[in-house]
């Protein structure tokens, strides 16, 4: 973890003040991993888009190879169509669940009973005990944002904001709150693909590097 932090602030020394946020914030994920949790996401926007990005980084390999293990890759060489292909290419992942991607779901439950509500009803159906929600929301007061940590609250679920300055109403709802100190939404939107490129980073080295 210290050399992805030290290459970080390398790039954003500016971010120094938030490395204890982060370092919780990869803690809280690493144990909810390694008890075979799932990672919830949602967000608003340019923030939506970040949620994807971090699933993305956690479904497959980021800068580690997630090689299948042999006993793994031999079960799947069994099956004579595809399955050296499969073994091969398939690739060992994190659990990430965005809720921002089920769009019939969404906007079925935004026409028939509450847009605002949407990221808290998959999570209130979805989510178990020791779970972990991110929520990103640069001013902290998004209200879908905001009831889904409500919700987390209610399921035992918990939860990681990043957010700008401010904080907003939901960083006094967050366990762990990761505050860039900008104030304008482009810039701490910017500041958090860094962070959040630094969780994935630390959290796979964790489980897929070198030991």
């Amino acid at each position: 973890m210290e050399n992805y932090i030290k290459d970080f602030l390398k790039r954003f020394p500016e971010l120094e003040e938030i490395v204890p946020s982060v370092r919780r914030a990869a803690e809280i994920i690493i144990e909810a991993f390694a008890d075979d949790k799932i990672l919830y996401l949602c967000g608003n926007g340019g923030s939506a888009s970040d949620c994807e990005h971090i699933a993305g980084e956690l479904l497959k390999s980021f800068k580690c190879r997630r090689q299948l293990l042999p006993g793994l890759k031999a079960e799947f060489e069994k099956f004579t169509e595809c399955g050296k292909d499969l073994a091969n290419k398939l690739e060992y992942g994190l659990r990430a669940v965005t809720l921002t991607s089920h769009p019939s779901f969404s906007t079925a439950f935004a026409n028939d009973v509450d847009a605002s509500m949407v990221f808290a009803q998959q999570l209130f159906v979805l989510s178990r005990k020791g779970d972990v929600l991110i929520g990103i929301s640069t001013s902290g007061n998004a209200q879908n944002v905001k009831k889904c940590f409500l919700t987390a609250k209610v399921k035992g679920v918990t939860t990681i904001l990043l957010t700008g300055k401010d904080g907003g109403i939901c960083a006094g709802l967050a366990d762990c709150v990761i505050r860039i100190p900008e104030k304008e939404t482009f810039l701490i939107q910017e500041k958090h693909v860094g962070v959040y490129h630094l969780l994935c980073l630390v959290i796979e080295d964790y489980f897929y590097g070198e030991k």
